[in-house]
């Protein structure tokens, strides 16, 4: 006799849980803003018990900033006419200034790094530049572009340059001599070994520099609109510094703060994407 068997039941599907990287990201997210509330319930007790003008409760600050930026038209995703002439100027100027930087730290950076010759002739006019403070030259600015969006992106771009150019220029001078002698052995062209060679190992360093510009270029973007500026959050800081609207100032300085907070978590974001294949590398190395 031949022995029977048994159906075969088949598997229920279990519910599919979070994936463990999701997880990680939600726990390091909340390790990061855990402090917040804390921090805001303090600031509005300190304040209350103060009842100082000068500074006011952050409940106080939250309202007028809904009224001065969030109580428009629907069509304009709720943004007053007030943010639509102090937002977009500011981060015109900012993004302007910190790419014209970008381009031209990276591409004499990687000059400089490549040559000798060229970094003797070079290093004490960097070394000059970098030690004048870029405020101290926005007279000289004014003068030469008049007061404006371009003297405003002229001195944005004038102080950022220089972590992007001295991190650009020790990345591309200290390339690993190995691949080096790997292109001259497969006789890669300049713009081959510029290309995949250079570029790629110095991208780290660059990296670097490009971020620590990018907060920098949020600070000389206030300063810039200080002065003979007639819209952006710099202005408005000073108008309202004047005109004694203390909740409007700090409403401005806190959506700096929150600017700043987003375009570096932003970076890290793009940066980590992008320089993956180097935490692999130095993973397997």
């Amino acid at each position: 006799m031949s022995a029977t068997t048994a159906p075969v039941r088949p598997r229920r599907e279990t519910p599919s849980r979070p994936a463990p990287r999701l997880r990680a990201s939600l726990w390091s997210v909340l390790a990061r803003v855990w402090l917040v509330p804390p921090a805001i319930a303090a600031w509005e007790l300190a304040t209350r018990n103060a009842e100082s003008v000068y500074f006011p409760p952050p409940s106080q600050i939250a309202a007028r900033m809904y009224e001065l930026w969030l109580t428009g038209p629907a069509s304009s995703l709720f943004l007053t006419e007030q943010a639509l002439d102090t937002f977009p100027p500011s981060l015109g100027r900012l993004f302007g200034g910190w790419l014209l930087a970008c381009v031209a730290g990276i591409a004499l950076g990687v000059a400089v790094g490549r040559s000798r010759r060229l970094a003797d002739y070079v290093d004490p006019v960097i070394e000059f530049g970098r030690a004048v403070p870029p405020t101290a030259l926005i007279p000289l600015f004014i003068v030469l572009l008049d007061l404006g969006n371009k003297m405003q992106v002229a001195t944005i771009a004038y102080g950022v340059v220089w972590p992007i150019l001295i991190n650009s220029i020790d990345g591309a001078r200290y390339v690993d001599r190995i691949h080096t002698d790997t292109a001259q052995v497969f006789r890669l062209s300049r713009t081959q070994r510029l290309l995949r060679i250079v570029l790629p190992s110095s991208a780290p360093k660059i990296f670097a520099g490009l971020r620590l510009s990018l907060s920098l270029a949020v600070v000389l973007m206030v300063v810039s609109e200080l002065v003979g500026s007639s819209a952006g959050i710099g202005y408005q800081i000073m108008y309202n510094q004047q005109t004694f609207d203390m909740s409007a100032m700090w409403g401005a300085i806190v959506v700096l703060s929150i600017l700043g907070y987003v375009l570096n978590t932003s970076f890290l974001v793009a940066e980590r994407h992008l320089l993956s294949w180097h935490r692999g590398a130095r993973q397997t190395s």
